[in-house]
């Protein structure tokens, strides 16, 4: 790609193949580095795993290159950081993604500057979101366990939970203030989640669904709001379930945000931390156990129309009794 390319007609359709976008980027970064400037003003630009500077004195620090950090999100807030180190007071971030926003008031007391700015939304929706002031009103231990917050109750890798958005975790956080215990923990780059933070979880995910509930293990508060006639997509997850779910959120919170302030980072092997690969690449891993319909043979049902007595009956090979969940309505005589 170079200046001399004619601009593509599609550009959805050219920006879906990942080389294109490579390239594209590239090519960006390269002519942006030359562009003109105030000699008090100076681009600084990535390039792949590098970063290149417009000023031919001051060279790019290794505090920032190579930087093997695979989200933009984490490599903005590493620039502003090296920005504020390098003497810059005040400090605006340009984005339209919530996840920036939150790493930037999660990283606020690390990063020396006297202001802190999200420059947020476009069109109508656009503002200024003073960083530095939300983070004081939250108060460092809330700003730092934000990003475990985040990662828990859903973002741009993890799944949330239905039908309960951010308010509603917010809501119940601010009304079990214990569990900010355990959104700590789950920043420290565990190896391994603790029983004690499983069950500070459970109880805060138990609370999102029920706030009267007393139970604190979640698969008896599954049962009991399976009882009362909830669907259930409106009952909390399986604890199995909920396990994964919390690996992938400490992947995501504990090993790869907060070391968006390290250039190189080490992370773990995200197969230990609820996802998996297959040639497609990586998938989450939702359950280790299998699905109610193949453990449980009560919910087997057959599509037979008359008479289940031949081996093609699923209830005749399962030696079970027809029910209402047939086709024939249970009236048969199989198993008998």
């Amino acid at each position: 790609m170079g200046p001399n390319v004619p601009i593509p007609h599609k550009w959805s359709e050219f920006l879906r193949v990942d080389d294109n976008k490579t390239e594209f980027f590239r090519f960006l970064s390269e002519e942006t580095v030359h562009l003109p400037v105030d000699e008090s003003k100076m681009i600084v630009v990535t390039l792949g795993h590098n970063v290149a500077s417009s000023s031919s004195v001051t060279s790019v620090p290794v505090a920032i290159s190579p930087c093997n950090h695979e989200e933009a999100d984490t490599r903005l807030i590493l620039h502003a950081y090296h920005a504020a180190c390098a003497g810059y007071k005040k400090i605006s971030i340009r984005t339209v993604d919530t996840d920036v926003l939150v790493l930037a008031v999660s990283f606020r007391d690390r990063i020396p500057c006297d202001e802190l700015w999200i420059t947020f939304g476009t069109g109508k929706h656009f503002r200024y979101i003073p960083v530095h002031n939300i983070a004081e009103s939250l108060g460092p231990q809330k700003s730092s366990a934000l990003l475990a917050f985040h990662s828990f109750t859903g973002c741009d890798t993890t799944s949330a939970f239905h039908g309960k958005g951010k308010k509603t975790a917010w809501e119940t956080w601010a009304n079990f203030p214990p569990v900010s215990d355990a959104l700590a923990a789950l920043l420290d780059c565990p190896t391994t989640v603790s029983d004690e933070t499983m069950s500070l979880l459970e109880r805060f995910t138990i609370l999102m669904y029920d706030r009267t509930s007393n139970h604190t293990d979640v698969n008896a508060a599954r049962q009991t709001l399976f009882t009362r006639g909830l669907q259930i997509a409106k009952i909390p997850p399986t604890k199995n379930a909920m396990v994964q779910h919390v690996r992938r959120a400490v992947y995501q919170a504990g090993h790869v945000w907060s070391q968006a302030l390290t250039a190189e980072c080490a992370l773990p092997n995200p197969g230990d931390w609820g996802w998996s690969s297959d040639k497609d690449g990586w998938t989450p891993v939702w359950t280790t156990i299998p699905d109610a319909d193949k453990c449980c043979l009560e919910l087997l049902r057959c599509g037979c129309k008359t008479g289940c007595t031949t081996r093609r009956c699923k209830c005749v090979c399962a030696n079970l009794k027809c029910t209402a969940l047939c086709s024939c309505d249970g009236e048969c005589n199989s198993a008998e």
